[in-house]
Order: C-alpha cells, then sequence, then structure tokens
C-alpha cells in the first residue's frame, strides 16, 4: 500500500508553550508511542524501490505505516521532533510538520505517514531556529 506524502498525523491547535499548571497533565511521548502497541517499531517501513535515474530511494510503505495509535487522541501530549515549515511569514513558522530526525520530507526517503506529525501554533517557531530540534506540547489528534 503506497501513502501520499500528505499523510500525517495532526497534532490540533498546538502550542510551544503551556501554563504550568497544566504541565502536570501533560503526558511526555517518543516516536514509537505513535504507533499501536504491539506494533514493532520496527516493521513500519516496507520495502522499497531504488529510482536510479533521478538516485532516491522510494519507500514503499505497508500498512503498519498507517496504523496510529488511537489511545493518544485528546491527549495533552509533549514530544520532540524536528520542523518543516508548511507556513512561513515574517513573524517566523506558525504550522509545520514535526519529523523524527532533522532533514526528514527534505531528504528521502520520507517518514511514513505515522511518523509526522502537523503543528498549528499562535506563537511562530523563528524562522533562525529551524534546524534545531524542538519540544511541542499540545492536544493530539489522531487522523490520517
Amino acid at each position: 500500500m503506497v501513502q501520499s506524502r500528505r499523510s500525517v498525523l495532526a497534532l490540533g491547535a498546538a502550542a510551544l508553550m503551556v501554563p504550568v499548571s497544566a504541565r502536570a497533565a501533560v503526558r511526555e511521548i517518543g516516536w514509537e508511542d505513535l504507533i499501536p502497541p504491539g506494533v514493532p517499531y520496527s516493521e513500519i517501513i516496507g520495502e522499497g524501490e531504488v529510482d536510479e535515474v533521478g538516485d532516491t530511494w522510494n519507500p514503499v510503505f505497508d500498512e503498519n505505516a498507517t496504523k496510529l495509535n488511537e489511545a493518544l487522541d485528546g491527549t495533552l501530549i509533549r514530544m520532540p521532533g524536528f520542523i518543516i515549515p508548511l507556513e512561513l511569514d515574517a513573524r517566523g513558522v506558525s504550522e509545520f510538520m514535526l519529523v523524527p530526525y532533522v532533514g526528514a520530507c527534505l531528504h528521502l526517503p520520507p517518514p511514513p505517514a505515522n511518523q509526522l506529525v502537523v503543528v498549528a501554533t499562535d506563537t511562530p517557531w523563528p524562522d533562525d531556529e529551524l534546524w534545531d530540534p524542538v519540544w511541542v506540547t499540545g492536544t493530539m489528534r489522531t487522523e490520517l
């Protein structure tokens, strides 16, 4: 099953800062937590095809690449990652893809769909810090 690179998890209305009173309820998660229990993290990427002309590897994702941990839906979470800007203006990045490693989606292979998180924030991230690792806190919405 080939998945569109636009298939991603959504981290709805995430804020880069959460009031101190809410921090106690925040669940810190890692990338492996985005897949359902019982699905091995090592099995979320299937076979791939080499494009010798373009000198790239095109992953062929299997059904494990789109399985989501539905238990996270509606949970206030905190997770690390790297920013791939989607919306950028003079104030900074207000919508971005959170990815597990620097350069993901800019270089092949892209992460599978269940390892991509869309983040929207009212507090833009400075565009001069795009290569820095970040922690994002917000309410997780699980949808492809």
